[in-house]
């Protein structure tokens, strides 16, 4: 395995994050992207790969009825606008877990990564369904806490965390 690293920016779409988001997304949007966008620069300046992911969902009549967000060509699921974008690195996703997506491992299958780094959105959702995943491909997994977000309560997140760290994944 080589030594490649790269950062997972993960899910800091429009609808999680813009003024007109659902209010069961709560998140500091402004501290939250300041962050991110401060782990982008440093993993960046790093020589790390910066690998941005979208959850989308298929632009389907019950999607857009039930789900109701981050569906597929919406400007809801663009990557949000404050969000530094610093390469064309970018793979959508349907699953909480990245590594599910085909098109990010045909990413995998030309890149072999030693080091993981994982943020943005969810902690007890799909930032920590990808670390899993990614600790499944043998690579050392960190998560960036200051630059993850978490809309469940704190009793939740903290057994979250408990659990990801007992698989292996390791918190900065």
């Amino acid at each position: 395995m080589t030594d490649k690293k790269a950062l997972l920016v993960i899910d800091m779409q429009n609808d999680y994050l813009w003024a007109e988001r659902k209010t069961i997304f709560s998140y500091d949007t402004d501290s939250l992207v300041k962050s991110v966008n401060d782990t982008i620069a440093q993993h960046k300046a790093s020589g790390e790969d910066i690998i941005y992911i979208g959850q989308v969902f298929p632009n389907i009549f019950t999607n857009r009825l039930i789900i109701g967000f981050s569906i597929k060509g919406s400007k809801g699921a663009e990557l949000y606008s404050g969000l530094d974008v610093v390469s064309q690195l970018y793979f959508e996703k349907y699953l909480p877990n990245t590594f599910t997506s085909k098109c990010f491992k045909e990413h995998l299958s030309q890149n072999t990564y030693s080091t993981f780094t994982i943020c943005g959105l969810d902690l007890c959702g799909c930032v920590g369904a990808t670390a899993e995943g990614a600790l499944r491909t043998g690579a050392e997994v960190f998560l960036d806490e200051k630059s993850t977000g978490c809309r469940f309560s704190a009793h939740k997140a903290q057994k979250r965390k408990t659990e990801l760290i007992n698989k292996g994944v390791k918190f900065i």
